[in-house]
């Protein structure tokens, strides 16, 4: 299943969502559409997520650039474009462990425009 992902001021992104289903994957489809304000963490843009999960048993803080994960401690999803505070390589580390949900399938270097409060909405394609 695919995700747009609108972002203002004229960003989209698409989001391929893994293939295998998981409780925070059938959440998030539920959830959509819904939008939320771009919040920033280094390369990392996150913002609310209208469900809750908890941690899956491949839950990981080390991510890929590009990956879209859910942070059940803030209830938020994030897309990681690069490093991030906690990173200890040039590869983005999440603030905690998190449910790897997708990832970019557009160059998702395109979210180091987007500044905190932006709106970004998030639907079936």
């Amino acid at each position: 299943m695919d995700i747009l992902c609108d972002i203002e001021g004229g960003l989209s992104l698409k989001i391929e969502l893994r293939e295998d289903a998981t409780p925070t994957t059938e959440a998030f489809m539920s959830a959509l559409p819904f939008e939320g304000r771009a919040s920033r963490w280094g390369d990392e843009v996150y913002f609310g997520a209208p469900f809750h999960t908890g941690l899956e048993s491949d839950a990981r803080a080390d991510m890929d650039v590009g990956e879209v994960a859910y942070w059940p401690d803030g209830d938020a999803l994030a897309l990681f474009f690069g490093k991030t505070p906690a990173s200890i390589d040039d590869r983005p580390r999440a603030y905690s462990k998190c449910n790897v949900v997708g990832r970019v399938v557009s160059d998702p270097t395109i979210l180091r425009t987007v500044l905190p409060g932006t709106r970004v909405r998030l639907s079936r394609i």
